[in-house]
This record gives C-alpha cells, structure tokens and sequence, in this order.
C-alpha cells in the first residue's frame, strides 16, 4: 500500500473533497497543511499550479487537481464510488463537471464588497439549486445522490454545501429552504462522518473566522450570528 501525504491549506474545500474520498475508502493518510500566504518553495516544486490538493504517493509521486485525484483514488483503491453502469457514470461526472459553476454561483455573496453586490450575487443562488433539485429527483430518493450509495457526485459537492449551511448561519438567505432535496442532501452529508477533517464546531468557528477576516459584506454579521454548536 502507498504511503499517502495530502498537502493543504486547512480551510480548502477542493482538498476536503480529496480527505473525503480517502476516509469513504478506508485508505491511511496524512496530512501536511501550508499557509496559503506562505507557500515554501518545496510545495512550489511538486505543485506545478501552485495550488492545493498535493497528493504524495510514497514521496516520489504528486498528483494535482482534486478532481484528477478522486478518480486516481476510485481506480486504484476499493469501494468504488462511481456506478458500474456507464450511463449512470457518465450522469454522476457530468454533474461533477458543473461543480465549478455551482460554486461560483451559492459562494459569490459571501464575497461581495457591498450590500448590493450581496443581494444581487444572491438571487442567483437559487439557479444552481434549482437544477440539482431536478437533477436528485431523477436519481433517486436520497439521502445522497444516487439514493443510497454515496458516490464521488457526493464527496465533491459536500464541502461546498457543508459551506452554504455555514453561511446560512452567518446571514440567512433562505433560498436552500425552497428545495428540500437539495435540503437534505447537503444535512446528510453534513452529518456523515467523512466530511469531517476537523471537530464540526471547531471547523465552523475556523470557517467563520476566515469570513471574518476576508472583509467581505457579510463579515460584519459573523459576531453576530450563531454557529450550528453555539
């Protein structure tokens, strides 16, 4: 078995989704976290976009991109997470494709310099959920997206969703509340034990710190709000 180092900025989602992969297979790993701000030139030399996930297979070998990683991971290390059927795999990566502008699309009013550029990034959010509403209606009856099996669809969406409840908590939009499947999918993942690479609260109070610190619109209401385990 190779030896298994996964280099992070502790905050990272992208590298979460790496972390998770590994924990739904059962597969020992360590992590190395990096400040963001203080990239050391070692990190520069196996990382050729100079981004986090870095994963280190037996120090020799460095794998990039988390999306590249997962699939690597599902290929080489039992439970396989995508379907068996073809047609079924080629709908899970497809909706893996779309993760980017689901991101941008739910996290964009957490960025906003102004209360205006919050409400209009906000009344965007609703777009991407509509469509994943559609999308866990086809699949399936939850609580992942293929229903009961969890799925690389699942360890890619779960950092970002577990990321929306947060910021739901910091300034409520309500948006996530008008589509119930796409509701519960983001609570179950939430609650599943692979999500997590820190103590739920503990990683909740990092994350709200970071809103805090980027000076964002919404980073004036952080003090003011209640996280989850408050």
């Amino acid at each position: 078995m190779a030896k298994y180092l996964l280099v992070s900025f502790k905050t990272c989602p992208w590298v979460q989704r790496v972390a998770i992969v590994l924990r739904e297979k059962g597969v020992d790993f360590e992590f190395q976290h990096i400040e963001p701000d203080n990239r050391p030139d070692w990190f520069r030399a196996i990382s050729p976009h100079n981004k986090v996930p870095v994963l280190r297979l037996d120090d020799r070998v460095s794998l990039f991109e988390s999306g590249a990683i997962a699939e690597y991971l599902d290929e080489t290390a039992p439970p396989r997470l995508h379907p068996e059927d073809p047609v079924r795999r080629a709908v899970n990566r497809a909706w893996i494709e779309y993760l980017p502008t689901f991101v941008d699309l739910t996290s964009a009013h957490a960025y906003a310099p102004s209360e205006a550029g919050f409400e209009k990034a906000a009344a965007e959010v609703p777009v991407p959920f509509g469509k994943l509403e559609q999308a866990l209606e086809r699949q399936g009856g939850g609580p992942f997206f293929n229903g009961a099996p969890y799925s690389l669809v699942d360890a890619a969406y779960a950092p970002f969703l577990q990321r929306h409840l947060f910021l739901e908590r910091i300034r409520k939009l309500g948006h996530i509340d008008r589509f119930p499947r796409v509701k519960a999918w983001a609570e179950a993942l939430a609650a599943r034990p692979s999500t997590h690479s820190f103590p739920p609260a503990e990683f909740e109070a990092m994350y709200r710190d970071a809103v805090k610190r980027r000076n964002a619109w919404i980073s004036r209401f952080v003090d003011g709000s209640k996280a989850a385990a408050e």
